[in-house]
């Protein structure tokens, strides 16, 4: 059986060490492969280049530049467009997104009612996942982004947030990578001032442990989770897709 990771830059991934662990431990005969492509036009030759390939997790930057090159998508990929897990079957690629159940799985044991709107900060793959699986359970969620041109009703710059805003959203999100090892001591442009000891606060980051993100808000007296228990939890669903039957 091979596996592998689909990525940019997988020097300090969790991917492969996770399952290779998995794969000692549970006595599984099988292989796992980071592959780091400078273009996801070089998506081809991974796949003409490893035939037995059975499933690939995808990272940053290609949750949606991947979805062209697909076969077909599962229809939370489909409605979400962005993908982080492909699986190979009779020569064909189908996409699913298994970060919508690792994040919303792990999220919810700390959702109180007043977490019924969020701030996503970031307007990638990952925040679309994790948008869709909020929505799911029934919570409002807003983009923050500084980009103009990703500018649309639900969506925030990061001038614009303010007092009224942070008190009428009580669940904070980061799925940007600001703050994740190399660059530790970065930290999102926001007035941390306004976070309460109301919020929960959610880094999909899982190094460092704490980001600079989760300790401000934590100082601020907010709940904080970090993306661990997520990853763990995406990665055993992909696991699962890749074996069905």
């Amino acid at each position: 059986m091979k596996l592998g990771l689909l990525g940019k830059s997988l020097s300090h991934s969790f991917s492969k060490k996770y399952f290779e662990e998995k794969f000692k431990k549970e006595n599984i005969q099988a292989t796992f492969k980071n592959f780091e492509l400078s273009n996801i036009s070089e998506f081809h030759d991974v796949v003409v280049q490893n035939p037995d390939l059975l499933g690939l997790s995808v990272t940053v930057p290609y949750k949606e530049q991947i979805i062209p090159y697909l076969d077909s998508l599962s229809p939370e990929a489909k409605e979400i467009g962005a993908v982080n897990c492909i699986r190979f079957y009779n020569g064909k690629s189908t996409g699913y997104n298994t970060d919508v159940y690792g994040f919303q799985t792990s999220i919810k044991p700390f959702l109180e009612p007043r977490h019924n709107r969020a701030l996503v900060f970031g307007t990638g793959g990952s925040s679309k996942a994790v948008a869709y699986a909020l929505k799911q359970i029934g919570v409002e969620c807003y983009f923050v982004t500084s980009r103009e041109y990703k500018k649309t009703p639900n969506t925030f710059f990061y001038y614009e947030l303010s007092p009224i805003i942070f008190s009428q959203f009580l669940l904070l999100v980061n799925c940007t990578p600001v703050g994740m090892f190399p660059d530790p001591s970065e930290t999102l442009a926001i007035p941390f001032s306004y976070v309460t000891d109301s919020h929960l606060a959610y880094d999909l980051i899982y190094n460092p442990e704490e980001t600079v993100f989760l300790e401000n808000c934590r100082q601020k007296g907010a709940v904080t989770i970090n993306g661990l228990s997520m990853l763990h939890l995406q990665a055993e669903k992909s696991w699962e897709i890749w074996n069905q039957k």
